[in-house]
């Protein structure tokens, strides 16, 4: 059996949490995105991004899973924020669907209004 001794299972935990953090920037994505695809709370995802928390083989397959690649990658990537920067295109498509969405919502609310106006207006007369 292998053990890691506990400076190389920190110097591990901490590695693939940089990785993470990585594809992440590379996505474009909030922790708050990532965490709400995993099903687990932004401080628990920090805590993983960081390297805090041991992360068990099922949370790692879960993450290759949202970003798409292998668990090996994951694992033995060696890649750094500044070779990896988000492009400004994808930054401002992320930018785009969170405002086309904020304006759908502002619509669907504008539309509820003019209805519980109509509905008032209605029972007036």
């Amino acid at each position: 059996m292998f053990y890691m001794n506990d400076t190389l299972k920190k110097k591990t935990n901490k590695s693939v949490g940089m990785n993470i953090r990585t594809l992440r920037h590379q996505h474009g994505w909030s922790q708050e995105d990532v965490a709400d695809r995993l099903g687990i709370s932004i401080p628990a995802f920090s805590k993983i991004e960081t390297g805090v928390t041991d992360i068990n083989l099922s949370r790692l397959e879960q993450i290759a899973n949202v970003y798409e690649v292998s668990v090996v990658y994951l694992l033995a990537m060696d890649i750094t924020e500044a070779e990896h920067e988000p492009s400004n295109l994808s930054i401002a498509q992320k930018k785009l669907i969170d405002r086309e969405a904020e304006i759908a919502s502002l619509q669907r609310k504008v539309i509820l209004l003019y209805e519980e106006l109509r509905n008032k207006t209605a029972i007036a007369v």
